[in-house]
């Protein structure tokens, strides 16, 4: 826990404000002179210091008070300051607040008013030194993910940002990843970066849709067939899992898998064999399986469509695709991607950030499309996207904040970007951009 610092060189005010302060738990330490004050900044964790302005019986100008300010802050630039002043010293002391000091309180200082300003000033200091933290530990993700191949993949939000963490950890191994997301969040692509980051990059990468084949066709699409093994086949066809041999095989919408092709599927996890339609012959394969799947699998389990036993085989890891509509922060970004060097008007701006988005990232790609080609060139508005009618996503239906409720914000959650960002339906991301806008202090 950081210090209150107090220095003064009259020992009864010294033992007055310990007391004080020492009854409402706050540890202190306490210094005579300037010098002994120097010293304790530097070598202890201090979190505040409480000074007066006059360290010399026969001195009463403020100058040794200035002097001492002034080198406190050359030692913490962020160092707290409360000074302790006597009216001969006050104008002294007004010239400090202005250049950073926390405040100043007239002698004789009212207890009530001293611990106040003692409480707001720590608990400020925590919630910045929290999101100085939070800001190092974004820095040191984000330059994680600078390193990595995300195959072009545009976004901004911390929600997204989760997600890439957790692939690129993931895709160090070799272990069995479901994505879960809605029809068209971008499930693929995360596939595509896990592969991308394994050392199974330059191998292969086949990807399967089992929504987009017929059920009679996908068993012969994973596992090849022979000549004859069904009607209209006359020559031998190689499967998805003898092609991927030694790379990776993407299965998108898994669910909609039948049930003798889970049980292939399962037989292949499992053992890596299979043989293909027509043939007893057994093939052996070493392929890692990454699937994805819009459905509800544990419904699917209970009415009987999905094995559980091969549910848990390919959920070893499962990555969670939130929808567009939950990442308003990408929105923006992939439209700017989507439409290159057009401008946005800020009424369409949050047009696009109030729409629910219900087909994501692949609806707002057609979406700008559309828009780009019925309006080549001049101001693109809303109406030129063509937006079907959805209920207004409640957070993005309000207005932008002001500088001056930023900054009323800040003051009244007393710095906690959490809070503020709650309290205008915004990421930290997103308020960090508007905070940094203002240059309002964070």
């Amino acid at each position: 826990m950081e210090k209150i610092l107090i220095v003064d060189d009259n020992p009864a005010i010294l033992e007055a404000l310990s007391l004080l302060l020492e009854i409402h738990d706050y540890q202190v330490v306490t210094a005579k002179t300037q010098l002994e004050a120097l010293q304790i900044v530097q070598y202890q964790r201090i979190g505040l210091v409480i000074q007066d302005m006059n360290f010399s019986n026969d001195t009463t100008s403020g100058e040794e008070g200035k002097a001492l300010f002034y080198q406190l802050r050359a030692l913490n630039p962020h160092l707290p300051i409360i000074l302790i002043t006597a009216w001969t010293e006050l104008a002294s002391a007004i010239e400090l607040v202005k250049a950073g000091a926390a405040d100043y309180l007239p002698k004789p200082w009212d207890d009530s008013k001293l611990l106040t300003c003692v409480n707001n000033l720590i608990e400020l200091g925590q919630a910045k030194q929290q999101n100085v933290m939070y800001a190092r530990h974004q820095q040191e993700r984000t330059a994680s993910l600078a390193d990595a191949n995300l195959v072009g993949l545009v976004y901004q939000s911390t929600a997204m940002e989760k997600i890439l963490n957790m692939a690129i950890q993931v895709a160090k191994s070799d272990v069995s990843v479901l994505i879960t997301g809605a029809n068209g969040s971008g499930k693929e692509r995360i596939a595509q970066i896990i592969q991308a980051n394994s050392h199974l990059n330059h191998a292969p990468f086949l990807t399967i849709n089992a929504a987009a084949l017929p059920h009679d066709l996908i068993e012969a699409e994973l596992f090849g067939a022979e000549a004859g093994a069904y009607t209209g086949i006359t020559k031998q066809r190689i499967g998805r899992f003898e092609a991927a041999d030694g790379g990776t095989l993407f299965l998108d919408e898994i669910g909609n898998l039948p049930l003798s092709g889970q049980m292939k599927l399962l037989r292949v996890l499992q053992t890596g064999e299979f043989e293909r339609l027509g043939s007893t012959k057994t093939q052996k394969v070493n392929v890692r399986v990454i699937s994805a799947t819009n459905e509800d699998l544990k419904a699917a389990i209970h009415a009987g469509r999905f094995r559980e036993d091969l549910y848990y085989r390919l959920n070893v890891i499962e990555l969670n695709l939130p929808s567009l509509a939950q990442r308003p922060d990408d929105i923006l970004a992939l439209a700017k991607h989507f439409l290159g060097e057009r401008e946005l008007s800020l009424t369409t701006e949050q047009g696009l950030l109030a729409h629910n988005w219900p087909g994501n990232v692949r609806e707002l790609e057609n979406a700008c499309k559309r828009a780009a080609v019925l309006k080549p060139n001049g101001d693109m508005t809303l109406d030129d996207f063509a937006l079907q009618s959805q209920p207004l996503h409640t957070n993005f239906a309000k207005q932008e904040p002001s500088r001056e409720e930023l900054e009323q914000a800040m003051r009244q959650h007393q710095g906690v970007i959490a809070k503020v960002a709650r309290q205008f339906g915004l990421s930290r991301q997103a308020l960090y951009r508007r905070l940094q806008k203002f240059e309002i202090d964070y």
